[in-house]
């Protein structure tokens, strides 16, 4: 008989502290780029979402850039809602068995968001690890 894998829940709150110190630990030369961006915390992506990702309903979103990256961005750019980085709460716990592979999965998520509001592609990212 195998062991199921046990999944971590944690409350908003502990998840957003989670979330708090991923930004926290950013280095200031990503934080002087993140102007006019918001990170939200949800719990799952909608149909929707999904499909913007291009990301079959059987596969696991952890997060997602809306806006506009920095690399499309013109002079005329101003006067237009904040950029978003969406991190999917549950997504985020089913794929992991601790708290600490949480955190770190928060952060490795966090930064790929990042890498797409600096205008990488997917497999860029993936190139460079975030995945």
């Amino acid at each position: 008989m195998s062991a199921a894998k046990q999944r971590i829940v944690l409350s908003r709150q502990e998840f957003r502290q989670l979330v708090s110190q991923a930004i926290a630990s950013l280095p200031s030369l990503v934080m002087d780029r993140l102007t006019n961006v918001e990170v939200v915390v949800r719990d799952q992506p909608t149909h929707e979402e999904l499909t913007v990702a291009e990301i079959d309903p059987t596969e696991t979103l952890f997060g997602l850039y809306s806006g506009i990256p920095l690399t499309k961005r013109s002079s005329s750019y101003g006067m237009v809602l904040p950029d978003k980085i969406t991190l999917y709460q549950r997504s985020i716990e089913e794929g992991c068995r601790t708290k600490q592979e949480i955190q770190e999965q928060i952060r490795t998520t966090l930064l790929h968001e990042i890498g797409h509001h600096f205008g990488l592609s997917e497999d860029e990212l993936e190139e460079a690890g975030y995945k």
